[in-house]
């Protein structure tokens, strides 16, 4: 059976029993998407997000209690205050259930999971994105491993054309200076070896307004086009990682549009679940996001979104680094299957959103609420410890960093490892923190910052045991230099 009959999407009317749901829920997109989810492939049931079915009864409305959400993720270690949701993510017991069932499908008979439910599960996965992000199809959404990922796939890319002869030498991509680590690496790998240059946006931090962020990035064009150079791909954050600030990517997209940037790329590892995503209002040639992160999928899957440049266009020039048997049928059938693997992280997307649409107001509300509290939190310690925050609050989502006190003596990455290790064990507190080198002329400046995170499993608690181990540690008189390593 060809690769086109399992990836065809899928169009008809919502199930009828459909019917008899809340009025204002039913209209909501994430209750449809929920909705969709709920039709089973087994039976080859169609959906659409368009239900027109009209409900006759109203009943009321019961929302997910706390109780309900720390039994979701009673399997978290209770002895430590995880305010760490940014580096690995969360996935919550239902859905950690539907995985399992996923995989032990496959373990009782792989062959019938391979050739009837697989691929038919990941299109579902891929529609259910397709509108959460506002594709315009989706064909252009592929599921892979990670944003680092993705980030392969678009670099592969662009080294191709250096190799091919379709570009210069010395022709340039342009990235963040605190573009995530792994992927500035890729850019390296990939732009580098091939004969392009690769030219870094420094940023300031803290940050005090997204127009410095503007700001610096129109001189770093500029740097690229000197000579004549052509820019060929833009690498752009949507929220970088460490420190963690909120770019203004439709903005900075837009620059690269009036100045003739080829292809621009949006890293947003943090994407999904912690800011808004809108694929076309942003309108970046590619736009990855992990879904493990925010969106609580267990580990690892994202998206890759790639716009299409005509009816014709399934990605063609693009290709999974791991080339298996659909290799040349697009890069979202390709991604799809690169060889004998537990992809049951990829087949729970419907399963997240049954989780998501038991909060009130869905991912929205979610994120609106983990963004309050992460502000709240964060200024209750800038306050106790008279220290300040990274940025403004509208310039971070789920995510802020916080000065910790100057007398910590955080002077160079190792300390921050350190001190990080020293929470951990000694205060069961896991965050990461941030060395950020002073400035010449600056005294007794801070140096190091703490990223805090908030999910909807963090309680307040979490928060005051971060404050008093540093209060102990400061009345304690403890330095960097004075922890083992």
């Amino acid at each position: 059976m060809s690769p086109e009959h399992y990836f065809s999407p899928c169009v008809s009317s919502l199930p009828s029993s459909l019917a008899s749901f809340h009025f204002s829920l039913f209209f909501s997109p994430f209750f449809l998407l929920h909705a969709m989810a709920s039709s089973t492939l087994k039976h080859h049931k169609k959906y659409s997000l368009n239900g027109s079915t009209t409900p006759t009864k109203k009943t009321k409305l019961s929302f997910i209690s706390d109780s309900e959400i720390q039994s979701e993720f009673s399997h978290h270690d209770q002895t430590i205050a995880r305010i760490n949701n940014g580096s690995f993510g969360s996935c919550p017991q239902s859905v950690i259930s539907a995985q399992q069932n996923f995989q032990l499908q496959f373990l009782r008979q792989p062959d019938h999971f391979y050739f009837n439910t697989l691929k038919p599960s990941i299109l579902h996965s891929r529609s259910i994105i397709k509108s959460l992000v506002n594709a315009h199809s989706v064909d252009e959404i592929s599921l892979v491993d990670n944003a680092t990922t993705a980030a392969a796939i678009v670099l592969q890319n662009c080294a191709w054309g250096f190799n091919e002869g379709r570009f210069n030498k010395g022709d340039v991509a342009v990235m963040l200076h605190y573009a995530y680590g792994a992927v500035k690496k890729s850019v390296h790998a990939y732009v580098t070896r091939a004969g392009g240059e690769v030219i870094e946006v420094h940023l300031p931090f803290p940050v005090a307004s997204k127009e410095e962020i503007v700001s610096e990035f129109r001189k770093a064009l500029a740097r690229g086009k000197e000579n004549g150079k052509k820019i060929r791909l833009a690498v752009i954050d949507h929220v970088t990682s460490m420190p963690s600030v909120v770019i203004p990517v439709k903005e900075l997209v837009k620059i690269c549009r009036e100045e003739g940037v080829d292809q621009v790329f949006v890293d947003a590892a943090h994407g999904i679940g912690c800011v808004d995503v809108d694929v076309r209002e942003i309108g970046a040639d590619f736009y990855t996001s992990n879904l493990h992160k925010w969106f609580f999928c267990p580990p690892s899957v994202a998206f890759l979104y790639c716009r299409k440049r005509g009816e014709e266009d399934k990605g063609g020039d693009l290709h999974h680094p791991v080339v298996s048997h659909e290799y040349g049928n697009g890069l979202a059938v390709e991604s799809a299957w690169i060889g004998t693997r537990d992809y049951s992280a990829q087949l729970v997307v419907s399963s997240v959103l049954e989780f998501i649409n038991r909060f009130e107001g869905g991912i929205e509300g979610i994120k609106k609420r983990n963004h309050e509290k992460v502000v709240e939190m964060g200024e209750m310690l800038v306050k106790a410890w008279g220290t300040n925050l990274g940025s403004p609050p509208e310039m971070c989502g789920s995510m802020i960093m916080v000065g910790l006190p100057a007398c910590l003596g955080i002077s160079n990455d190792p300390d921050t490892l350190k001190l990080r290790s020293h929470l951990r064990e000694h205060f069961q507190v896991e965050v990461p923190i941030y060395f950020r080198a002073p400035v010449d002329g600056e005294a007794d400046s801070i140096t190091g910052y703490a990223r805090i995170s908030h999910q909807v499993y963090n309680k307040v608690e979490d928060y005051y045991r971060f404050r008093d181990a540093v209060n102990q540690l400061v009345s304690d008189g403890v330095t960097c230099a004075s922890l083992s390593n």
